[in-house]
């Protein structure tokens, strides 16, 4: 399944501040708030969740807050966009994170990326999530490239990338990381 071919379900809704929730078959995804905190916390703490991100594990709410504030909410201020809660349609828990996130470090180059428990592993909604928000990047924001980095050995993250149509393109070293990254486009 292409990005193309994956339709958002529902119309755009926006919040007070501008930043579209969409609806896919099985997810909400809408901006972060504070009061995600806690719920954050898991993605952000779970060294299996982490393995192919090149990050830390965090252990408070204050730390997963901090985060939220220094990321995706300062995103939405400065870019109008950043990574989106994904919450599952059945059980209203928020169970990942999915979205677009300029890259100052990368020529301002714009990067899908999605993270989820582990339990909800395997089961396509990365792929889910990351058709609709590359579509409406590339659609409603107008974006003309948008890209994807992953540690070469995240062969599930390789197939969500291939799904939306995008390729490998070369092999960077993301400043300040202690590995390189495949880009995708």
């Amino acid at each position: 399944m292409t990005a193309s071919e994956t339709p958002i379900v529902s119309p755009h809704k926006f919040t007070d501040a501008g930043l579209a929730t969409l609806r896919t078959e099985r997810l909400t995804l809408r901006p972060f708030t504070p009061a995600d905190a806690p719920a954050y916390l898991a993605l952000v703490s779970d060294p299996s969740v982490l393995r192919y991100t090149d990050e830390k594990p965090v252990t408070t709410v204050d730390e997963a807050l901090e985060i939220l504030r220094t990321r995706p909410l300062r995103d939405y201020a400065l870019h109008g966009f950043g990574r989106m809660a994904c919450v599952h349609q059945q059980s209203n828990e928020l169970i990942g994170f999915c979205g677009l996130k300029r890259l100052e470090a990368f020529n301002h180059e714009v990067d899908i990326g999605y993270r989820f428990l582990a339990r909800y592993w395997g089961l396509g909604l990365a792929s889910e999530s990351a058709a609709a928000l590359y579509a409406y990047g590339k659609t409603a924001l107008q974006l003309p490239r948008i890209i994807g980095l992953v540690i070469p050995e995240n062969t599930a993250s390789v197939r969500v990338l291939s799904k939306l149509g995008m390729q490998r393109e070369k092999t960077r070293r993301f400043p300040g990381a202690s590995c390189d990254f495949d880009l995708y486009v």
